[in-house]
């Protein structure tokens, strides 16, 4: 696919790229909640994106090359969705996104405990996050940071917030 270009400014390039609603959700889905089927990135999408943009939206993330396409070995009619490298090199800039949000918009505490914890980790955390995501998505058998996965400690972080929100009520 090749991209209309309005400039060659990076910041334009970028957002041409992924600056769509839909785009940033789908992988945001992907990396934060492992969802890597059509039928998850559909049912367990909270923002309720339709079949035919979601998958006109899947398509061109693969023709940008940020997402690739497998069969699934568990089920002839089913696929896979990986993240590529470059897109898990966008992890630093949803956390960046994530914290942002949390302090200029009216967020929930539980949509955005998973920012916090990414804001407070900093770098260090996301490098260990990519690392994850490239053993997760790429199969690289590189070494994994020691102790729980980040992907495990995010959404034990959020199911905690869950819990602890639906006990108030």
């Amino acid at each position: 696919m090749t991209l209309d270009l309005r400039s060659g400014c990076p910041i334009n390039l970028t957002m041409e790229v992924i600056g769509d609603r839909w785009s940033l959700i789908i992988l945001r889905d992907m990396m934060f909640g492992n969802r890597r089927h059509f039928r998850e990135l559909l049912k367990h999408s909270l923002e309720g994106i339709a079949s035919n943009i979601l998958a006109a939206r899947l398509k061109r993330l693969m023709d940008l090359g940020l997402i690739t396409r497998a069969d699934d070995p568990s089920h002839k009619q089913k696929a896979i969705y990986s993240l590529t490298e470059a897109a898990i090199q966008l992890v630093p800039v949803m956390a960046a996104i994530g914290g942002w949000g949390r302090r200029h918009l009216p967020v929930t505490e539980e949509l955005s405990i998973r920012a916090q914890l990414l804001e407070e980790g900093g770098p260090d955390l996301w490098n260990d996050f990519m690392v994850e995501l490239r053993a997760i998505h790429l199969g690289d058998p590189a070494v994994q940071p020691p102790g729980k996965s980040v992907l495990a400690r995010l959404n034990e972080a959020y199911e905690a917030v869950v819990r602890r929100n639906n006990g108030a009520c």
